[in-house]
C-alpha cells in the first residue's frame, strides 16, 4: 500500500480540538489502507513562549541549552496526538527526533540533517502502528539535541519521506496551497494546481512562507512529491513536483516579496584584486547571509560596492565592516534599511522574451524606483523602497495576469 508522510504545522495542532481534528483526518486516511507517518510542530505560540522564558533569564542564551528547551514543544504535541489516536482505537506511538535516528551536524539552532536511520519507524509501520514524529529536531553525533531552525518541521517531514521512499509528503498548514502571491495583499491571488521544485525553491528563498527553503531542497534532490494543503478544509492543495510542459507554458508563476532586507554600501573601496574576497570572507565567518551584490565601475582606483543582507543582520554587518574598513581603506559604510525585495518567478521565463521589460515598465508606470536588480533563468528580483512593496506586488500581479475570479478561502477563526 502507498506510504504517505503527513506534516501538521502549529496552527493545525494549536489546541486540543484541532489535535482531535488532525487525528480524525489521519484516521480517515488510514481507513483507506495507506501507511502513514505523521510529523508535527509545536502548538501555536509554544516556541515563542519558550524563547521568552529563556530571555527572562539571559539576553544571550546558550545555543545548546536553547535546543534542549525548544525541542520540548514538539514532544508535547506528539504525545497528545498519539494519545488521541489511541483513544480513537488506532495504534499510534510517539517518537522524538533522537528515537527515529535523525542525525545532524553540530550547529545548534540551525542544524542540518546528515543521516536518517529510521529503523524504528520501519518496525512500527510493519506492525501497523502509526508513528507520530517530533519535527524540527534531531541529535548530533555526541547525542546532543539539535534543532533545525524555524520551519524545520517541514524539513523533517520531507527528509523522512526521502529516507522511507514515501509515495507522497503532505504538508498541512493554515493555507490551502501555494498562491500566485500573498492573498493578504492581492485578494484575487490564485491557488496553483502544481508548481515545479525549482519555482518553489525560488519562491521560498525569496520570501514566500508556505514552505521552508531547506525542505524544498530536500524534495528536489530526492524527487519527493510534496502536496501543500490545509487541515481545515478538504481541498486538493498544490503539488510541488517535476517541471513539465504545462508549467513551461506559464510565463510567470508567482510574485514574492521580502521586507526583511537591508542594503549595505561600501563607499570608496580600493579597486584591486582580493578586496572583495576579504570583505565577503569576513562576513561569511559571522554567518551573515549576503544576497544581491552590485559593484560600480571603478574610477581613480576606487569603486562602490553594495549588497543586501537580512535586516536582522544589518547592525552586525555594519559593525564588522566599519572595523574592517580601516584595514582595507574603505571611505564609508552606509546601511539603508527601508527597502524590500520584490521578485517574479516562473520556469516559462527560460523560453519567453520581454519579461524583464514588462517588469521594469510596469514598476516605472507607478513611479517605483528600482535600486538593485538580480536575475536568474527563472526569476527577476528588484530592490525598492519598502513603502512601495504592496503596490509593486499588485502591479506585477496584474501585469502578468495572474489573478483568479474568486478570492482564496481563509483559515477559520
Amino acid at each position: 500500500m502507498p506510504l504517505i508522510v503527513q506534516k501538521y504545522g502549529g496552527t493545525s495542532v494549536g489546541n486540543l480540538d484541532r489535535i482531535r481534528n488532525v487525528a480524525k483526518r489521519i484516521a480517515k486516511r488510514a481507513e483507506t489502507g495507506d501507511n502513514i507517518v505523521v510529523v508535527v510542530s509545536a502548538m501555536t505560540g509554544e516556541t515563542d513562549r519558550l524563547i521568552q522564558l529563556a530571555q527572562k533569564i539571559t539576553s544571550r542564551p546558550n545555543h545548546r541549552e536553547m535546543d534542549m528547551l525548544l525541542s520540548t514543544g514538539e514532544r508535547v504535541t506528539i504525545a497528545l496526538l498519539a494519545m488521541t489516536l489511541q483513544e480513537m482505537g488506532w495504534p499510534a506511538q510517539s517518537f522524538t527526533g533522537r528515537q527515529v535516528g535523525i542525525v545532524t551536524d553540530n550547529v545548534h539552532s540551525q542544524a542540518r540533517i546528515e543521516e536518517i536511520q529510521a529503523d524504528r519507524l520501519r518496525d512500527a509501520l510493519s506492525k501497523k502502528i502509526i508513528p507520530v514524529v517530533a519535527g524540527f529536531q534531531g541529535i548530533n553525533r555526541n547525542s546532543d539535541v539539535t534543532t533545525l531552525g524555524r520551519g524545520g518541521s517541514d524539513t523533517t517531514a520531507v527528509a523522512l519521506a526521502a529516507a522511507l521512499k514515501a509515495d507522497l509528503c503532505e504538508i498541512y498548514t493554515d493555507v490551502d496551497g501555494v498562491y500566485t502571491t500573498d492573498p493578504n495583499i492581492v485578494s484575487n491571488a490564485r491557488r496553483m494546481h502544481k508548481i515545479s521544485y525549482e519555482e518553489m525553491l525560488e519562491m521560498a528563498s525569496l520570501g514566500a512562507k508556505v514552505l521552508q527553503t531547506r525542505s524544498v531542497e530536500f524534495a528536489m534532490k530526492y524527487r519527493v512529491p510534496v502536496c501543500v494543503r490545509t487541515s481545515f478544509y478538504d481541498r486538493p492543495g498544490t503539488l510541488v513536483t517535476e517541471e513539465d510542459v504545462e508549467m513551461e507554458q506559464e510565463l510567470v508563476s508567482g510574485i514574492t516579496y521580502d521586507k526583511n532586507q537591508a542594503k549595505v554600501t561600501l563607499v570608496g573601496v580600493p579597486d584591486r584584486p582580493g578586496i572583495a574576497s576579504t570583505i565577503f570572507e569576513a562576513i561569511s565567518k559571522e554567518n551573515v547571509n549576503v544576497d544581491m551584490i552590485i559593484q560600480n565601475v571603478g574610477q581613480a582606483g576606487l569603486t562602490d560596492l553594495s549588497f543586501t543582507v537580512p535586516q536582522t543582520d544589518a547592525v552586525q554587518a555594519k559593525t564588522l565592516l566599519t572595523e574592517l574598513s580601516e584595514e582595507i581603506g574603505v571611505a564609508e559604510v552606509l546601511v539603508t534599511e527601508n527597502i524590500a525585495k520584490v521578485s517574479i518567478v516562473g520556469v516559462g521565463m527560460r523560453s519567453h522574451t520581454g519579461v524583464a521589460a514588462k517588469t521594469f515598465t510596469s514598476l516605472a508606470a507607478e513611479g517605483i524606483n528600482i535600486m538593485m536588480i538580480s536575475t536568474s533563468e527563472i526569476k527577476i528580483s528588484c530592490v525598492i523602497e519598502s513603502k512601495y512593496t504592496e503596490l509593486a506586488v499588485r502591479t506585477l500581479h496584474d501585469a502578468f495576469e495572474l489573478g483568479a475570479d474568486r478570492p482564496p478561502a481563509k483559515e477559520p477563526a
